[in-house]
């Protein structure tokens, strides 16, 4: 079924639509030019010294070594498929087009994919395979290409990228990240990526180390996100409200204040503007790690009043675009 129209800026009469027949993928251009087999060839040799993430564990993960995100020469990937949970601009009607990698550089102890992300569930699997996947993906009806937890798999998604384009992927990619990313990676999928989907998990540095183990996450998402903004800016769509281009930035309300929401709609609309798009997601549960004797703060759900108040607070930021599904 097709999407229904919006009311906060992405109707298909709006400010932010461009016509499909004026889109074409980001990366056909460094695909026609040659940079794409280029940018491969780079981003294979930096597996060598890894610093593809801010944990910069200076790996050679050409030798099959690993180390934070448990992942040496070849990406696990979880799963494949169509994709109907994600954002109405995404999923349309014939679903987005999900890969989703194992392990992850993030610690969240309250992760929702605790089984990917923590165990690995998976296997590790070569550009080939990864390419055939997407180029399925694809002849099977999706609207994009999703890469969920790419940010320690960039020069793998690079190398499978180049051989689906060879094979006729014409789709729109999505990088569908924590933004625990480095610039490092970043600049390899400048010109690669058309749909930026970080999510924005703390502000503050304590939080970060207490529930991700990553202290230095809250620096590593503003300039990680102020470089994806740099890229692709804001969100547009086509005609029948699919997302085409830009920034679609979420945020996970989490209880008892631990995200840091207001803090971080404000950051938003300060340095991005108001007319980014921002979906508030209220899915948090206790999963993962979290127990009444583990985590006691986070152990329950967000309550009615801790989603309105985010809300306000996003409306009181200035920010105009919030995330409605239909």
């Amino acid at each position: 079924m097709r999407p229904l129209p919006r009311k906060n800026g992405s109707t298909a009469n709006g400010p932010y639509v461009v016509k499909r027949s004026q889109f074409a993928p980001v990366y056909l251009r460094l695909y026609e030019s040659g940079e794409l087999a280029r940018r491969v060839v780079t981003a294979r040799e930096k597996l060598r010294d890894c610093v593809l993430c801010p944990r910069e564990c200076h790996i050679n993960r050409l030798d099959d070594k690993f180390a934070v995100c448990r992942t040496g020469r070849y990406a696990v990937v979880s799963s494949a498929f169509a994709h109907f949970g994600e954002e109405d601009c995404l999923r349309g009607w014939r679903g987005s087009g999900t890969i989703f990698f194992g392990f992850c550089n993030l610690r969240c102890v309250f992760c929702q994919n605790y089984e990917t992300s923590w165990l690995g569930e998976g296997r590790a699997t070569p550009p080939e395979d990864i390419a055939a996947m997407m180029l399925e993906l694809q002849a099977r009806g999706c609207h994009n290409i999703n890469f969920v937890t790419p940010e320690h798999v960039v020069p793998q998604i690079l190398e499978a990228l180049l051989l689906a384009v060879e094979g006729g992927l014409r789709l729109p990619l999505v990088y569908n990240t924590s933004a625990y990313d480095s610039l490092d990676s970043l600049e390899l999928m400048d010109g690669v990526v058309d749909i930026y989907m970080p999510d924005f998990k703390f502000w503050d540095t304590e939080m970060a180390l207490v529930y991700a183990r990553a202290p230095d996450y809250p620096g590593a998402a503003q300039c990680a996100i102020r470089e994806m903004h740099r890229q692709v800016g804001l969100l547009v769509f086509d005609e029948d409200g699919l997302a085409l281009r830009g920034v679609l930035l979420r945020h996970l309300l989490m209880p008892g204040g631990v995200a840091g929401t207001k803090e971080i709609v404000e950051w938003i609309a300060r340095e991005l503007g108001p007319e980014t798009y921002v979906n508030l997601m209220t899915q948090y549960r206790p999963t993962g790690k979290v127990n009444a004797a583990t985590f006691p703060i986070i152990n329950r759900s967000i309550s009615d009043a801790e989603c309105q108040h985010a809300f306000a607070a996003a409306r009181a930021s200035g920010l105009r675009r919030l995330d409605a599904r239909h």
